[in-house]
Order: C-alpha cells, then sequence, then structure tokens
C-alpha cells in the first residue's frame, strides 16, 4: 500500500480512539466520492451514470498543452471513473482513441475487482487543444497527460495501480511505462504492435502466408481479387453509396483510390476480426459469387465508408501519429496481378489532410522497443495467435524481470487472459492479482468479480488495418 496517509486515519489519531466504534463513525463520515473527485484541482464533472454495485463519474481535466512548457496553453481531457471502493486497486485503462461514456470493465479490473480510470487520449476530440498544435501530440506527451491524471488520483485511490490497454490502447500502457516506470505496479498490454523498422515488415507477409488453414486463405484471397477484377462495376455500386449518405473523398483524393483501400483491407480484416470458424461466411466460389455477396464480405470487414472524409476524420490524431512515430504496416498481395493493383497499400501520410504537416521519427519506436527488451518489470503482453498485429509484437530480453508474452490460441484482435492455455492463465492472472496486492480466493488463481454482461462482454477492438 502507498504511503498516503489518509485522512481516517489521521482523524482517529487525533481523537486517539482507534475501537471499532470510532472507526465506523469516522467512516460513515467520509467524504462523498463525487466530493472528493471534484476537490483536486482542475476536476470537473460532465455527468454521472448509474450502475449497480459502482459509480461512473464522467469528467474533465485540466491538462497543459505542452507538459514541456505548462504556460503555453491548457485544454480540457475527457476521463472516465468507475468508482468500485476506495480499499481496492484501480486499473487505468485507455484505448489510445475516444473515451467511452458508457460503463464497462476491462479484463484486469475484473479480475482485481477494482476500480476503473479510463482517460482519453489528448487530440480526439472534444480532448484538443483549441487551436490546434499537431507537434505536441506525440507519445510522451500523452504518457505525461496520464502521469498527471495518476498523480492528481493517487490521493483519492492509494492502493495498487495496474495500467492496461488493448492494441493501440496496449502501446499507449507500454509507452507510459517506459516514460514513466515508477507510477504503475503492473501493465497487462493486450494486442499491441511494436513497428520497430517502419521500413520493415516481411513478418506480415510471413503472417499471411500461414495463418489459420490454406482453405481458408484460399477462399479470404479470391474474394479479395475478385472484388479488384470487378472494380467498375464496384465502384458504380460504391458512387451511388456515397452519394445517398453525402460521403466525400478530399484527403484520400478519389472515390477509385478509396475503393481499393478497403479492398486491400480485407485479408487484414476478415482475420484481425473473425475466427477460423468464421470462414464459413466467406464466398466459396468468389469468381461466380454474386455482386452482392462480394460487396458484402469486404463491407463486413472493413466497411466501405472508411476511407471517405467522414471516415478519416474522427481518427487523424492516430494517422498522425503514425506517419510521425508509430510507424504502420505495409504488405504485398501475392495472389494478385499487378495490373489490378492502381495504388497499393497507402501510407498513414495519404490519410492525414494535407494542411497538417508530418515528419516520421524513427527513433521513437526503436527507443520504446530497446526499453522493454530491456527494463521491463511487471509486465504482461497478450497477443493473439491469428490476429495481424500480433505479427510484429513487443518481446522481452535477459534484462527484464517479471515480465511476459503470451499468444492466446486461435483468437485475433480479441485476445484475453481468460483465451490463453491453462498453464499461462494460471500464471498471468496469479501475476496480476498480485501486482495489485490482492490474494486469490481459490487455489487456482481466477477473476475476484462476477462476469458482468453489460460491462464486461465484448469482441475484438472494431478497429482497421492502419488502426491499431
Amino acid at each position: 500500500m502507498r504511503k498516503t496517509l489518509r485522512w481516517l486515519l489521521t482523524l482517529a489519531l487525533l481523537t486517539g480512539a482507534l475501537g471499532t466504534a470510532t472507526v465506523k463513525a469516522a467512516t460513515a463520515a467520509e467524504p462523498d466520492i463525487e466530493e472528493r473527485l471534484l476537490s483536486i484541482p482542475g476536476m470537473s464533472l460532465i455527468e454521472e451514470k448509474p450502475y449497480p454495485g459502482y459509480r461512473f463519474f464522467v469528467l474533465s481535466y485540466t491538462q497543459p498543452v505542452d507538459h514541456r512548457n505548462p504556460s503555453a496553453g491548457t485544454f480540457q481531457q475527457r476521463l472516465t471513473v468507475l468508482h468500485r471502493d476506495v480499499s481496492r486497486p484501480t486499473v487505468f485503462y485507455t484505448s489510445g482513441y475516444e473515451v467511452s461514456t458508457t460503463p464497462s470493465r476491462r479484463e484486469p479490473t475484473r479480475i482485481v475487482d477494482g476500480n476503473q480510470i479510463s482517460m482519453e487520449y489528448r487530440f480526439f476530440t472534444p480532448s484538443r487543444p483549441q487551436p490546434a498544435d499537431w507537434t505536441k501530440l506525440d507519445i510522451w506527451q500523452a504518457a505525461s497527460d496520464q502521469h498527471r491524471i495518476f498523480k492528481a488520483l493517487e490521493p483519492v485511490y492509494d492502493r495498487k495501480w495496474l495500467s492496461t490497454g488493448v492494441s493501440k490502447g496496449g502501446m499507449t500502457a507500454t509507452y507510459y511505462e517506459r516514460f514513466y516506470p515508477r507510477d504503475m505496479d503492473g501493465v497487462v498490454a493486450y494486442v499491441a504492435p511494436n513497428d520497430v523498422v517502419d521500413a520493415e515488415d516481411s513478418a506480415y507477409d510471413r503472417f499471411f502466408a500461414r495463418v489459420g488453414t490454406k482453405e481458408c486463405r484460399d477462399r479470404v484471397n479470391a474474394v479479395q481479387r475478385e472484388a479488384l477484377v470487378r472494380r467498375e462495376p464496384m465502384k458504380e455500386r460504391f458512387a451511388a453509396h456515397a452519394a445517398e449518405h453525402g460521403y466525400t473523398f478530399r484527403t484520400i483524393g478519389s472515390l477509385d483510390k478509396a475503393y481499393e483501400a478497403v479492398v486491400l483491407d480485407y485479408v487484414w480484416g476478415f482475420w484481425q476480426y473473425s475466427l477460423l470458424k468464421d470462414c464459413d461466411t466467406v464466398p466459396a466460389d468468389a469468381p461466380h459469387a454474386t455482386d452482392q455477396a462480394i460487396w458484402d464480405a469486404i463491407d463486413a470487414s472493413g466497411g466501405f465508408d472508411f476511407y471517405t472524409d467522414q471516415g478519416l476524420e474522427p481518427y487523424t490524431p492516430y494517422y498522425y501519429q503514425a506517419a510521425t512515430q508509430l510507424g504502420a504496416p505495409m504488405i504485398g498481395f501475392p495472389h494478385i496481378e499487378r495490373g489490378l493493383i492502381r495504388y497499393g497499400y497507402l501510407p498513414p501520410r495519404d490519410f492525414v489532410p494535407r494542411e497538417i504537416p508530418t515528419k516520421f521519427q524513427p527513433w521513437a519506436m526503436r527507443d520504446v522497443d530497446n526499453w522493454v527488451r530491456h527494463n521491463a518489470r511487471h509486465m504482461i503482453f497478450v497477443y493473439g495467435q491469428n490476429d495481424p498485429w500480433g505479427a510484429e509484437r513487443f518481446r522481452v530480453g535477459k534484462g527484464a524481470r517479471d515480465a511476459y508474452v503470451f499468444a492466446a490460441p486461435g483468437a485475433n484482435h480479441g485476445a484475453l487472459v481468460a483465451g490463453l492455455v491453462d498453464r499461462e492463465r494460471t500464471l498471468a492472472t496469479a501475476r496480476i492479482l498480485d501486482w495489485a496486492g490482492v490474494a486469490a480466493t481459490t487455489a487456482e488463481p481466477a477473476p475476484l468479480a462476477k462476469f458482468d454482461a453489460k460491462l464486461d462482454a465484448r469482441g475484438p477492438e472494431r478497429e482497421h488495418r492502419l488502426r491499431p
């Protein structure tokens, strides 16, 4: 337990009465959790939503635009608090994108039966400085946002803390640990990509050459190729769809370019979101399938609206980061003739409006990767065996201590500790409980909180090929 002196103990010592009755009276007089949260300088309430067994707050917190120069302006950053009890450990979650204002609970929160703080990543609306200085969107500034929130809330939630996140959120938890390794007592990063050398992506080509079964790969590849063979009639359908919904294509450049981008994402999206059993839903004879069947298969994987201006705009902060620090995968398509592909897999720069300049920093991911390999402490990385994003993953080296990398058999981008093989699931659960400072209640470690269909049920993170 951290050394923060709670007011309850102070009150008891001052009165000199440490008996049971006095303690109960003091506890009854403890300030309301809302009052304690809103007493934090810079913290304000947006709304509270009821949920049985918890209190759920949507909050706004004042952050400096530039943590290196706090006097250069501020912005309001959204966060949520799923409050269980101040006597429980706390899990710090971020998706790496916007924050959900619906109560939900991540797997580590359920395992430790704890509180959960969820942070919206800077520059995702409405947590965007105005005017937006995009040079202040980087992994260190975001980690510093998280650090300030932790330091503000630590006096309220003074037990152990774990950080977690899925995909870009797993990356975010890892970067936070790299820059502020003394804040958290443990890290659980799910399906976190690790693009150390942006120009070297052969690991993804090897992944797609052997994922699943040959029969399934052939089905999925054939649908992708057929969508390019039928480019012109399918584009007419796409144009009608765009006109109906008012979609435009200024950022990517043209409807034709957007159509190809969606089609080239299909194989990636299928394996990211689907399981091997879902191969039965893929048209078995693509050349003889209807246009509607091909359209539906492609649309279900990525969505024909994604590379429109309206689809891209909410994710400009991600693409900016991919173009400046994170990197992005590039893959080949050996099953498709060159003449069918006009643009190829597009780099993230193509998805950022022209008026926002970008310059790639190749050292950023190398630094994080080197730190994890040699300095990781109390860290678990969980991947899905059939998830493309796991083709380039974090690894721990000889310098790491009490750090692990696991892969859930047959899992996609929704991999969980619960899906690991028995030995690894038991080990991971035990380490999470230990780092959180709570004891297992059974001989075999298991989540301390019961499954809640509304709080806990979810599929793989619904994200795009260039959006981990």
